[in-house]
């Protein structure tokens, strides 16, 4: 007798869906406070929301996924969780280095700070996008090819803005706080490829 293949978790994927529009509106939220940093009144509180609706989402798809049993879940629970958390830790990731304007007072943003929120915008989208693709079942490889460049292009700007400040004579308090708000943007488009290696491992299994 043919076993019939369970199907995805509809449920799972709408709230995937939904993680990768929060992404993608929190990374530009983000790009926007870069951009006219001190001066974007209330950005900040948005990017907060955002972080709150992140584990909001979260909760609700690990809390979706313990109610079904193991053996028919798809995604694989395993999957699920771990994509769950790159996408938090996203928008977690993208708060902090928000928060982090403020609690040192930062004057305005530096250049290489607003180019990897820039990269993070595009690699955002593409996680987004990709999401999408989980959910209708479209083939995301381009999109998950495109999340690596970008890390890449994010941790070159972060080698080159690191070493310029140490390189540049600048207060060594302003290169501590810097060197801070760079390695929160990196670890944001970090986990954007983190939940593109996730998303390879889903594509990898339903072909299978």
């Amino acid at each position: 007798m043919r076993l019939t293949r369970p199907k995805p978790d509809p449920v799972v994927l709408d709230l995937f869906a939904e993680s990768g529009r929060n992404v993608r509106r929190t990374a530009g939220l983000l790009q926007d406070l870069m951009a006219d940093y001190p001066e974007s009144n209330g950005v900040g509180r948005e990017i907060l929301a955002c972080e709150h609706d992140g584990d909001r989402i979260a909760h609700d798809i690990l809390h979706r996924v313990a109610q079904r049993p193991a053996r028919r879940a798809v995604p694989d629970p395993a999957d699920v969780h771990a994509l769950a958390c790159a996408l938090d830790d996203i928008v977690d990731d993208a708060e902090e280095a928000a928060d982090q304007l403020r609690r040192y007072a930062v004057e305005a943003p530096m250049e290489p700070a607003q180019e990897i929120a820039g990269v993070l915008v595009l690699a955002a989208d593409e996680v987004a996008t990709a999401l999408v693709g989980l959910h209708d079942g479209i083939d995301t490889a381009r999109n998950l090819v495109e999340i690596h460049r970008l890390e890449n292009e994010a941790d070159r700007i972060v080698r080159e803005a690191v070493a310029s400040l140490f390189a540049g004579g600048i207060d060594p308090m302003v290169v501590i706080r810097w060197k801070d708000i760079f390695e929160s943007l990196e670890a944001a488009v970090d986990a954007c490829e983190t939940a593109a290696n996730v998303l390879e491992g889903i594509a990898i299994k339903r072909g299978r």
